[in-house]
C-alpha cells in the first residue's frame, strides 16, 4: 500500500503499470496531499511507502521512528506553474499576477500541501502575498486546487507541471506560466519505505525501481527533475 502526493499522480500510475507488467507484484495506491498522510501514519494507517511531495514530511517520519532508517531519497524535483483553463489567459511572464484583473487565485493549503507553500513562497518574493491574499482559494491538495481552476471557480491558479502537460510534453489545455526555479526553494519530494512495509519484498522492490533510468525516464517525461 502506497501513499502519494496528489500532484503525482499521473507519473505515479505509469510507473505502477510499468512495475506490475514486469513484476509479479501488485501496488494499491492512494493520493493524497503530504501533511495529511502524515497524521494518517501516525495513526496507524496501514501505508507501506510514502512518496511525498517533499522532504520535510519524510524526515519527520524517520524522527517518529515510522520510516526505515536509511531508505529515504529524492525520486523527483517537481516544477510549479501558474495555470488558467482559458486559452491566453495567464502570459508568459505571469504579468497577471500583479495586474490583479481577477477574483480568485487558486493555491493548495500551505499547512497540507508542499505545493502551496512554494507558492506562497513565490508570491512573497514577487512582492504579491498580502495584496493577492484576499483572492486566495485553497485547496485541500493539488489536485483540489487545479478543480478549483478548471471547473471556473477560480480564474487561475498555481499548480504541478506534470497536472497539465500531455504525453509530449507539452501545455495540454489552457495557458500557464512556469515558475522560475529562484522565485521559491527547491521542491525535493522524497520517498520512504515506512515501517510497515520492512518485511514486505513488494515494497523494497518498488523503491528500489523508482531509483531505476527507466523510473527516472518516466518521471522525467511527466515534467519533473531528477536530483543529481
Amino acid at each position: 500500500m502506497v501513499a502519494v502526493a496528489s500532484n503525482f499522480t499521473k507519473p505515479m500510475t505509469a510507473l505502477a503499470e510499468v512495475f506490475t507488467k514486469t513484476t509479479s507484484h501488485e501496488i494499491n495506491l492512494s493520493f493524497g496531499s503530504s501533511g495529511k498522510f502524515v497524521a494518517q501514519i501516525e495513526n496507524g494507517a496501514p501505508y507501506e511507502i510514502f512518496l511525498s511531495a517533499d522532504e520535510t514530511n519524510p524526515q519527520k517520519l524517520e524522527q517518529l521512528g515510522l520510516a526505515v532508517t536509511n531508505t529515504r531519497f529524492t525520486y523527483a524535483i517537481g516544477k510549479l506553474v501558474l495555470w488558467s483553463a482559458k486559452t491566453g489567459y495567464v502570459d508568459k511572464n505571469g504579468q497577471i499576477l500583479p495586474n490583479a484583473g481577477f477574483r480568485h487565485l487558486a493555491i493548495a493549503d500551505p499547512k497540507l500541501a508542499p505545493y502551496g507553500l512554494a507558492a506562497e513562497a513565490t508570491l512573497k518574493n514577487l512582492g504579491l502575498l498580502e495584496h493577492l491574499r484576499p483572492l486566495l482559494v485553497l485547496g485541500e491538495n493539488i489536485s483540489q486546487t487545479q478543480q478549483f481552476i478548471d471547473s471556473g471557480n477560480a480564474e487561475l491558479g498555481f499548480v504541478a507541471l506534470s497536472q497539465i502537460i500531455n504525453d509530449h510534453g507539452q501545455i495540454s489545455s489552457g495557458s500557464a506560466w512556469q515558475i522560475p526555479d529562484d522565485l521559491h526553494p527547491p521542491i525535493r519530494q522524497d520517498a520512504v519505505l515506512l515501517k510497515k512495509g520492512e518485511l514486505n519484498p513488494a515494497a523494497k522492490a518498488l523503491m528500489a525501481f523508482l531509483a531505476t533510468r527507466e523510473a527516472q525516464e518516466i518521471i522525467q517525461a511527466y515534467g519533473y527533475g531528477i536530483a543529481e
